[in-house]
Order: C-alpha cells, then structure tokens, then sequence
C-alpha cells in the first residue's frame, strides 16, 4: 500500500509537502528496507512507527518507534541503518527469545523461531488448549533474529522457508534485494519443486510503470547481492501479486501459478 501511495504521488509534480500528514503506522508483515527508506524522503516530517505482534499475543510486542527511525535513517552505520528493516526492540513488558530447531536458544545474529513471553501472551485456544511451553513461551511461527542491541528482525513465516540441499533460505531476503531494483513494482518469493535440490526458488515479480527488465537481469542483480544459491530459477512476471483481505499474499496461491507455467 505505502508504494502505490509513493507511486502514484511521483505522477503529481510539485508535490512534495503534506502539511496535515502526521504519522503512518504499518505492519502485518515484513517491510522491505528500500521501501521504508524511499517513504523517509517522500514524508520528511512524518512519524513513522512499525508495530509487530500475533492475535495470541494481545497484538503489539515489539515496536520500531518514531526516533528508532530517524536514528536509523541518519546513522553512517550500516549495523544501525539496517535496523530501518526491524520490527524494533520488544516492549518492556515482554521477552523474545530466539530457538533453533532443537529449542536450543540461539546467539545475536543467529536465526531461528521466534518466541516471546508476557502477560499479554495468551497462546491458548478453545478445544486445543495452552500452546505456551513450560516456562510460558509461545512459538510465533516466525523466523528472525535479534541484533546486539535487541532488535528483531523477521525474516517470514517457517512454513515459507526454502529448503535448497539442506540449505535453510528466506524468502524474505531474496524479496528485498528484488525490491531493491529500480524496475521492480512488487515481488514475492516461494519454493518451487527442484529435481536437483529438493526445493529452488521462484519469483513473481511486478514490473514498475514505465520501466521495463528481464528474468535473466532479475537474476543477475540478485546473484550480485547474494549467495548464488539464493538466485530465482524461475521468474514470473505478472500486473499485480494477489494479496488477500488481510493485504497479504496466499504465497501457496503464487507456487501454485508458478508450476502452473511449467
């Protein structure tokens, strides 16, 4: 929502003041670092702030505030300046702990399942029961992990992680190095079935107005930025991603059209 905002701004010259625009809060998924960056020039002046949280959580548990991102934004450090693609440090009411698969509670910059404990966090359902182990923790089913100075940084859901010969890959990375090119509108990341590798990676991409690229320079621009393992062996490209009622995308939905093109 926030780039077709900042897209449909660019058709209108000499706009460049909101006078009356005080804040914009988001979250319900993981922002992309050149998205929130570009939204810091288009809205010099506005509050921003990034709240995550489940509905077993009571809502909010970690919160990226106003100042973290205008410290994050002005920062030479690129260690700090990331932090414009966390969800913030938790709130002082709740813990987050990072897990392997094993429970084994991992180090800073080692990712994992995420888990978080409160007096918010409920975790219990009718018919089911408790889903908070022994000591009170609920496993979020997201992957992510917390910097030096507490930061968490999601990285998606567990069940879209991609599994490539035994390597563990997250869509989400792949996604914002996409983002990242000048070309690209809009773009989501699945697993595809790979005879060689068990599971590859696939894209659908949306091409920005006006500009037009390649499946082959997609590919290039990510394996210049990451790991070769992480280069998409199948592009789609299409008008729009089909995001839900809830604005997010059915990612079984997009491999399902991604084989569908076998």
């Amino acid at each position: 929502m926030l780039v077709r905002i900042m897209d449909c701004l660019a058709q209108v010259p000499g706009r460049t003041s909101f006078p009356a625009l005080r804040a914009i809060a988001y979250g319900g998924g993981r922002m992309p670092l050149a998205v929130i960056e570009r939204a810091l020039r288009v809205f010099p002046g506005v509050d921003f702030t990034n709240a995550y949280g489940l509905t077993e959580t009571s809502a909010t548990v970690c919160l990226l505030s106003p100042e973290d991102h205008r410290a994050a934004a002005a920062s030479p450090d690129p260690q700090v300046r990331r932090r414009l693609g966390s969800v913030g440090k938790p709130l002082p009411s709740v813990e987050v702990q990072v897990r392997d698969a094993a429970g084994t509670v991992l180090s800073q910059q080692q990712s994992g399942m995420v888990f978080v404990r409160g007096a918010q966090v409920a975790g219990e359902y009718r018919g089911v029961g408790s889903l908070l182990d022994a000591a009170g923790w609920f496993a979020t089913q997201d992957r992510g992990w917390v910097d030096a100075e507490g930061y968490l940084f999601l990285e998606g859901r567990a069940d879209d992680l991609i599994v490539r010969g035994g390597e563990n890959i997250s869509p989400g990375e792949i996604e914002e190095v996409l983002l990242a090119h000048p070309a690209v509108a809009d773009a989501v990341v699945v697993a595809v079935p790979s005879d060689q590798w068990g599971e590859a990676v696939g894209a659908v991409v949306v091409v920005r107005s006006g500009t037009t690229t390649s499946a082959e320079a997609l590919q290039q621009w990510v394996r210049a930025r990451l790991r070769s393992s992480r280069v998409p062996e199948r592009v789609l490209f299409r008008s729009e991603l089909p995001y839900n009622e809830m604005g997010k995308i059915p990612r079984r939905l997009v491999r399902e059209e991604l084989l569908s093109q076998d």
